[in-house]
């Protein structure tokens, strides 16, 4: 309950619970009940003088208002879209190389307010799932109601942290062939990106650039009886330039851009005559490629 007395009212109040205060005891001539009264004055005091207050109107929190998001990704080279299974393209390291196709999941998109407070979009356990052969999976209308206001950055998660990366919980390809093996920590991989580049003597050779659970193995052998422990290589991205406002209503479409050629680049270069075509249970190559994520992805709009 919330009183809402007049000053005038809270004055009187208090006057006249000093005055039993101060004519009580002489009355009953109780000298003992002095302490009990005190006490229970005093308790009367203060919770009026927290009720007292100015005759204003109590008003309402005004009604939540809402509107939506709406994803689309793209994948481009130097700034153009990508060309697959073509030697188009030309890394810092100077390996000619060729796309297939690319697969990866995002999770845990997240839109930050200026205060600190963010907005998790919860649709579909905020997990995503990006392939360059499937157009459908290039778009992702959510279907949250997001609150409306001034945003400041948008981040997500590239993968699936350990919480959520759990095993057969896509039943149906083509999530599901991006199962891991169990052996290996299980879950799924975060990001498939197939393709060939040239090697020394001018032979085309396949590669697997793929991120998942590392593996930790006792005394360096590579073999399966030897893991020890796992390494989580999710990591976090936040999109520079990448605030916008949203009002009641209204959609906001946020184009998402992967630049390819910064896997390569950035802060490491990747040269795929070192590392190989076939990096699984390579953490040192996967933490490479970890960190090397952390700028892929830009804005391209939004709108």
């Amino acid at each position: 309950m919330v009183f809402n007395h007049s000053p005038f009212f809270c004055f009187c109040t208090l006057l006249c619970f000093f005055s039993l205060y101060l004519l009580l005891p002489r009355m009953l001539d109780m000298r003992y009940l002095k302490s009990v009264i005190t006490i229970t004055l005093i308790s009367l005091f203060i919770v009026f003088i927290v009720s007292c207050k100015k005759d204003n109107p109590i008003t309402e929190e005004p009604n939540p208002e809402f509107g939506k998001v709406s994803f689309t990704f793209s994948h481009k080279v130097e700034g153009q879209p990508l060309a697959v299974d073509t030697f188009l393209y030309t890394n810092a390291a100077g390996n000619s190389y060729l796309i297939s196709n690319i697969q990866y999941f995002i999770s845990d998109i997240s839109l930050h307010e200026a205060g600190g407070a963010f907005y998790t979009i919860a649709q579909d356990n905020g997990i995503h799932y990006i392939d360059s052969d499937v157009p459908s999976s290039q778009t992702w209308s959510v279907t949250d109601n997001i609150p409306t206001g001034d945003y400041q950055s948008i981040s997500f998660t590239f993968g699936i942290n350990e919480t959520k990366n759990q095993s057969n919980m896509y039943v149906n390809p083509p999530e599901s062939n991006m199962f891991w093996p169990e052996a290996l920590g299980g879950g799924y991989h975060y990001m498939k990106l197939n393709g060939e580049w040239i090697d020394t003597i001018g032979s085309p050779r396949l590669f697997n650039f793929h991120l998942g659970i590392g593996q930790i193995y006792a005394g360096g052998v590579i073999i399966i009886d030897s893991i020890t422990g796992f390494v989580q290589n999710y990591f976090t991205v936040t999109l520079p330039a990448s605030s916008f406002k949203l009002e009641k209503d209204q959609t906001k479409t946020i184009k998402i851009v992967m630049n390819i050629e910064s896997w390569f680049e950035t802060p490491h270069i990747w040269d795929f005559d070192y590392w190989g075509g076939s990096i699984m249970q390579n953490q040192d190559a996967m933490q490479t490629i970890k960190e090397n994520g952390v700028d892929v992805f830009t804005i391209d709009t939004i709108q």
